[in-house]
């Protein structure tokens, strides 16, 4: 196996990698929902500023959801993973949503969902209620034409005009009387993104937990289920255990989500991910053993990745797009590392040094020799021979 030196707190020190690992065969379905958060593929070559335009590369974007559903799991599309609101706007995201529909009809069993939300309208002091629930409307009804499925994501516009909880529940009372589907309802925390901290009308989660609650009784035969991204499984599972009959809880928590997915005696997390879109191919190994009632095998696929995720989300967790899309790169699911509005910028070197390190620990590499041929490219751009 390759060796490659790597900078670390001791310094720089040589790193010899492991053999891939060989997960077991995928074959849906599976006893859990599976949904992984997918990034989109950057343009390099388009005529752009880099930091400003959002260029995509439509087959390897495309190509990627298909490697997705080749695993058995579904795709969540256009959500905070493709960059919405740090590069990728609604115009975009739209076009997104529709060629992807279109990728998924002729994939036997593909399911996906998409995001709706209101990034159109740029938060403000003018903005209103109003001007909320008619945003929301827009990118809702879009996506249905298009036939999609809705994810209703958090509106960074909404947390800057409520008053309190009573303007959450006017603005989600309006939406879920109109959708045409069950959706998933989406609470990103604000270690996610900080514009929206305070969701649901409290800075307290358990207090904002009420209301989110409220919500979903009073519409839960429009609710297919919550996700909720706050890295706290205490949170989650007080969430999933009051939750009417019916009505799922997706996981958010890319921290604890092997035990989350798992489940205790009083029920389980279906799972909406964006650690799943580097580390698919366990995923679907693991529930693989899961289908089987292989409750061991499940954890010892997964065990490994909690420690990449946790490094990929460390704090700012914002930039956790940044490791995706390196892993995507050393994985050759695209030729190069960059990505829109510059953001491969947002982690050092140190941190991709590790992710490499942790992404070999969980069997991660597919192809080891590039993997390191390509890491010593960026060590070299960094100044490491």
């Amino acid at each position: 196996m390759p060796s490659i030196t790597l900078p670390g707190a001791e310094g720089l020190r040589s790193f010899t990698l492991s053999p891939p690992r060989d997960f077991p065969q995928a074959t849906p379905p599976f006893p859990r929902i599976a949904l992984a958060a997918a990034h989109v593929v950057a343009d390099p070559l388009a005529e752009q500023d880099p930091w400003l335009d959002a260029k995509l590369d439509w087959d390897r974007t495309i190509a990627y959801r298909r490697h997705l559903w080749s695993l058995g799991l579904g795709v969540a599309e256009a959500m905070d993973t493709v960059q919405r609101g740090m590069g990728l706007d609604w115009p975009a995201a739209l076009e997104l949503i529709g060629r992807s529909l279109d990728a998924m009809r002729d994939i036997p069993g593909a399911v996906m969902a998409s995001g709706a939300g209101t990034d159109q309208l740029a938060p403000g002091p003018d903005v209103t209620i109003d001007d909320v629930i008619r945003a929301y409307e827009e990118q809702c009804a879009a996506i249905e034409r298009l036939g999609g499925r809705l994810i209703l994501m958090a509106s960074r516009a909404l947390a800057k005009a409520a008053r309190g909880p009573a303007d959450y529940e006017r603005v989600y009372d309006r939406i879920l009387c109109q959708v045409r589907e069950p959706v998933i309802i989406h609470w990103l925390g604000e270690m996610f993104d900080p514009a929206l901290d305070g969701y649901w009308g409290a800075a307290d989660h358990y207090k904002a937990m009420e209301t989110a609650l409220t919500v979903i009784a009073a519409h839960a035969g429009k609710v297919d289920g919550i996700k909720i991204s706050l890295l706290d499984k205490e949170k989650e599972i007080a969430m999933r255990r009051r939750l009417p009959v019916g009505v799922r809880m997706y996981s958010g928590d890319d921290f604890n989500y092997p035990e989350l997915i798992a489940g205790d005696a009083e029920g389980y997390s279906d799972a909406l991910l964006g650690i799943f879109d580097p580390i698919a191919p366990a995923v679907g190994g693991a529930l693989a053993a899961l289908s089987h009632q292989d409750l061991a095998s499940f954890h010892a696929i997964l065990a490994p990745t909690v420690p990449l995720s946790r490094h990929v989300f460390r704090a700012p967790t914002r930039f956790y797009k940044t490791g995706v899309v390196f892993l995507a790169w050393l994985n050759d699911h695209q030729a190069h590392f960059t990505m829109v509005g510059g953001q491969q910028s947002a982690r050092s070197i140190g941190h991709f040094a590790e992710l490499f390190r942790l992404a070999d620990a969980a069997g991660l590499l597919r192809d080891p020799d590039l993997a390191t041929h390509r890491m010593r490219l960026l060590l070299a751009l960094h100044g490491i021979a």
